[in-house]
């Protein structure tokens, strides 16, 4: 029995994604597990290897001679793993195969779904898959292309692309709503209210951020009803529900039908634009940059140099 019998591959995964990362609190948001489950899988993983693999200490963690030389064949590893499995079928599929790409359900509605039929007619023998996943993954591992995340949750290590610019979180609430309980007028005003929760795709409570630069401020607001999907704290903020925090280009739609409107408009929230990332060690999917283009494009902004 060779010493690959005992190993899950999912504590190899999670080792390459903390050296990836950086922590082991990082490694679990990006692998949709709990640092408890990151810090088991490390030390399962060590102990039927019988060889230590990292370092760690209070401030920063940091490979072995022998989890530094693992790593590396890992990485090669997953890299051939994604790739022989977005070539499968690929003669099905066309000359150009499938490209495989996940992303977090705003950016599917706000730049994928407009995408789509360009790219279809620029790309008709790519077989496009979009797997909408809230919850951050490892695409390498994962067999994706690419993904889409906002920039600041993009890993380490991989090339990136903005395919729009910032974006602006806003507070919004139904006319009949504010008509029953008024209008917020400051940001300690939404402690008298109904807040919609917003629950990330690591299952972790999201505190509402307002304003800009030394005047940004992290809020926890009050609320039972707590969702984890966009289009239903839309339905519920158009019902009346209570006070929603989401991306302004988002409800663009209902602002402009006056179905929502938002309030603390001076406290507006910038947010980093969406990035299409892939890996650095992967040469990218001949259509990819089509994608991109097309994205960015409609958009405003020019095409990939």
């Amino acid at each position: 029995m060779s010493i690959l019998d005992h190993i899950e591959f999912s504590d190899l995964r999670v080792f390459v994604t903390i050296l990836r990362t950086g922590s082991f609190k990082a490694a679990a948001i990006q692998l949709g597990l709990t640092p408890s489950a990151t810090s088991h899988a490390m030390k399962r993983l060590e102990e039927r290897l019988a060889t230590q693999l990292l370092y760690r200490s209070s401030r920063a963690i940091s490979p072995t001679a022998a989890g530094s030389e693992l790593a590396a064949r890992l990485e090669q590893g997953f890299e051939q793993i994604g790739a022989a499995l977005s070539q499968l079928d690929s003669s099905a599929a066309g000359s150009l195969g499938e490209l495989r790409i996940n992303v977090f359900a705003d950016a599917a509605h706000l730049l994928i779904e407009p995408a789509i039929p360009e790219f279809v007619r620029q790309c008709p023998k790519v077989r496009l898959t979009i797997v909408v996943d809230d919850k951050p993954i490892d695409i390498v591992s994962e067999g994706y292309d690419a993904g889409i995340r906002y920039g600041h949750y993009v890993p380490e290590g991989m090339v990136t692309a903005p395919l729009t610019r910032a974006h602006r979180w806003v507070a919004a609430a139904a006319p009949a709503y504010l008509d029953r309980h008024g209008r917020p007028l400051t940001l300690q005003d939404l402690q008298q209210h109904t807040c919609l929760q917003l629950l990330l795709g690591d299952n972790s409570s999201y505190q509402w951020e307002f304003g800009r630069g030394k005047h940004r401020q992290r809020i926890r607001v009050p609320g039972l009803v707590t969702i984890n999907n966009t289009a239903a704290t839309i339905a519920a903020a158009k019902a009346g529900v209570g006070i929603a925090y989401l991306l302004e280009g988002r409800i663009s739609k209902e602002i402009e039908e006056g179905s929502l409107e938002t309030i603390l408009e001076e406290w507006a929230a910038p947010s980093e634009p969406f990035h299409m990332y892939y890996s650095s060690r992967r040469h990218a999917h001949p259509a990819l940059r089509k994608l991109i283009d097309i994205i960015r494009l409609q958009h405003g902004l020019s095409r990939l140099r």
